[in-house]
């Protein structure tokens, strides 16, 4: 099957293989493996080890994020959360149910948060200690780049949670160069191109030191994370981790190395985007977002309008010709999203679009309808 969904992705077969093989996770032979895999960890994130660590947290993406919350806002405190997508409506409920308050900064959600707006509402709302925002909108394909907004949270004196599950590893960000930031979080799957099954924070060890206590949870502690490591060695865990995802985690970075890292695998995901948007147009389809806001990760468009259509349908037969697409949507209207991330490349796009346009005629879907 080739999966065009923003998560799990396609893998490598190399990646693949390294789930086939029983691992005792404390060995110290498998230790070693993981403890050089934390400072590769960091560096991917623009950080520098010692000064900043890596933290991991068997579990999806939204495990990492609500650890990552009750690790840096303290338990009652205040955070803003920069709110225009599915994905963000998320962060704010895991924030809310962990006992901390919400700000919501609304906004769109087919473009990315202005950062004037941002600057607006922290000017407002002094009792936020944090802002806290979704990199990568995967419900619609914005990006609110870190790069754009961070500077406005330094220069108001306020600290970021950085929410880049779906982005990380292809868009542009380093964490050495944005001080304000306490925490940039992702998972081992998604840009990196791992299997699902773990999430991963890079932090400051000095804001990671000065957070302790807040987090209300042994589980979801990062900073317990890190003192583990410190005493039982940088390849050793709390709690029986998903061992073998790791190390295909390990595998999956090497082939990011040697594809020339973030500016490579980012190249690449953009000639997905941009033959996936192309194609996807050229077959009547209208995208949810404008073209100088759409991000690498997704292509989003809105279902045809036509008699003939129907979304369940159009899925179940794309997934008769190998190709399985999200069966969900958090737009407010009905829209589709197209994957254009993974072990993927121009080819598999444009062998799903002439499958798109197989279901299509196959359904009776006229191309002005379809618009």
């Amino acid at each position: 099957m080739l999966l065009l969904i923003p998560g799990p992705v396609q893998t490598r077969p190399e990646v693949r293989t390294c789930m086939a093989e029983d691992i005792a996770p404390w060995d110290e032979d498998f230790r070693d493996e993981y403890a050089a895999m934390r400072p590769r960890i960091v560096a991917i994130a623009g950080g520098n080890w010692g000064e900043h660590v890596s933290l991991p947290l068997p579990g999806c993406g939204h495990m990492i994020i609500e650890s990552a919350l009750r690790t840096f806002v303290p338990a009652g405190g205040t955070l803003l959360v920069v709110q225009n997508g599915g994905y963000a409506d998320r962060l704010a409920r895991l924030a809310t149910e962990a006992g901390r308050k919400v700000v919501a900064l609304h906004g769109p959600d087919n473009r990315p948060m202005e950062p004037e707006r941002l600057a607006e509402a922290l000017a407002a709302h002094p009792e936020c200690t944090h802002v806290a925002l979704v990199v990568s909108e995967t419900g619609t394909g914005i990006v609110n780049d870190p790069n754009v907004l961070g500077p406005v949270i330094a220069a108001a004196g306020r600290r970021m949670i950085c929410d880049a599950v779906s982005g990380f590893g292809a868009l542009p960000f380093r964490i050495a160069d944005h001080p304000e930031c306490d925490v940039v979080v992702f998972t081992s799957n998604k840009c990196l191109e791992g299997m699902p099954g773990f999430g991963f924070a890079v932090a400051p060890v000095a804001r990671l030191e000065a957070c302790r206590g807040n987090a209300g949870s042994w589980v979801m502690d990062l900073v317990d994370v890190h003192d583990h490591a410190l005493r039982n060695g940088w390849g050793s865990f709390r709690f029986t981790p998903a061992v073998q995802a790791l190390r295909a985690f390990g595998k999956a970075m090497d082939i990011y190395e040697a594809e020339g890292g973030q500016e490579g695998r980012l190249a690449r995901y953009m000639r997905n985007r941009d033959v996936m948007r192309e194609g996807l147009q050229a077959l009547g389809f209208t995208p949810y977002v404008a073209p100088e806001h759409q991000g690498p990760i997704i292509v989003n468009v809105f279902q045809p309008v036509d008699p003939a259509w129907n979304f369940t349908s159009f899925r179940i037969a794309m997934k008769s010709r190998g190709i399985i697409l999200s069966d969900f949507y958090t737009t407010k209207v009905p829209t589709m999203r197209f994957g254009c991330i993974g072990a993927i490349a121009e080819a598999d796009i444009r062998f799903a679009l002439s499958k798109v346009a197989e279901v299509l005629e196959e359904m009776g879907v006229g191309r002005r309808a379809a618009a």
